[in-house]
């Protein structure tokens, strides 16, 4: 299992929604999932696909479904994804695949039996010469498909089928999974999600105008919104790669503000060494550290001082950390 980074200068193709399999990835081998996280489980999955498509001169791929099977059964549940559609696109691109196809996750694919899954859908339609798939991948409607019957209709249908053990962290026996990164973060543990991961976790987002407090307190910061997060309340170290492709160090704040206005939950995001406008822009922010929980303080001078404390201590952290980036 690699933590590191395969980037590859190869050509990557996006294939959206119901866009035609381009020419270049006919004859594709694919893994299929979700890629919530794209953590170290899954990136054995793409190291078999690698390996797999080079053996038989194939293209390989990653095939997943927007939007996610789990938001599209329950749409007024709060979920929080680790990986946004722009986030795998970033990833994958950097795991020396040759592309992606993204297909619907609607009311047609959810309604498709296994054996037309696999029949109409990766054969006919994809084009498909093989699969790579995890342990626990179900497939079809009402998940009736197994990882044992997508092997055998792949065997009936003429298609390579690859399916992937468990993959544990070195001295643990749990699976990587996607609920434990979620749980780590939920806790503020971002050295065990980045660890999961493999790289540091970031979101990606367009800065918004805020209150314009930051600039008062002598820490303007860029704010962003995010959907559904659930990110501990508290301060971190992060990274911030901007529109020009340039990345800042910072700290940020996670949380609702309480020592001003218990508002909804934002990142506001101060960039060490920094000027310039934001607003409306892209930026991608990647948690390095975490270096406490969110506070309320007496006064904003209390606040400030403990500001002064926690921007030197993400300088420290990020000095120091050398988990891999998949912004750089």
């Amino acid at each position: 299992m690699s933590s590191g980074d395969e980037r590859t200068a190869r050509p990557f193709t996006v294939c959206r929604e119901d866009e035609p399999v381009p020419p270049q990835l006919a004859g594709a081998i694919a893994a299929i999932g979700n890629f919530d996280g794209i953590h170290q489980g899954h990136r054995v999955l793409v190291g078999a696909v690698r390996e797999t498509a080079a053996a038989l001169g194939r293209p390989a791929v990653i095939l997943t479904f927007e939007p996610h099977p789990r938001a599209y059964f329950a749409p007024g549940q709060p979920m929080f994804r680790l990986t946004g559609p722009g986030a795998k696109e970033i990833v994958f691109r950097r795991l020396g695949l040759d592309g992606l196809i993204v297909r619907r996750f609607d009311a047609g694919l959810a309604g498709t039996g296994a054996r037309d899954f696999v029949e109409h859908l990766l054969k006919a339609e994809l084009g498909l010469a093989g699969v790579v798939i995890g342990h626990d991948f179900h497939f079809g409607r009402g998940r009736e498909g197994t990882p044992a019957l997508l092997a055998a209709m792949c065997r009936d249908a003429g298609l390579r089928c690859r399916i992937v053990p468990p993959v544990s962290l070195p001295a643990e026996s749990r699976p990587v999974s996607s609920s434990a990164i979620r749980a780590a973060l939920a806790a503020g543990d971002v050295d065990r999600a980045n660890a999961l991961l493999g790289y540091r976790w970031f979101v990606q987002g367009s800065v918004r105008h805020g209150d314009k407090r930051g600039r008062t307190l002598g820490y303007p910061t860029a704010n962003l919104a995010l959907s559904d997060c659930g990110l501990a309340h508290g301060i971190y170290a992060v990274r911030v790669r901007l529109p020009d492709g340039t990345v800042r160090n910072g700290v940020a704040s996670y949380g609702r503000r309480p020592t001003f206005d218990d508002g909804a939950p934002l990142l506001e995001v101060n960039l060490f060494d920094f000027s310039g406008d934001l607003y409306g822009q892209a930026v991608a922010v990647e948690f390095v550290a975490y270096i406490r929980g969110e506070e309320r303080f007496a006064s904003a001078e209390a606040l400030i001082a403990r500001m002064d404390v926690d921007a030197a201590e993400a300088r420290a952290r990020l000095a120091t950390d050398a988990t891999p980036s998949m912004l750089d």
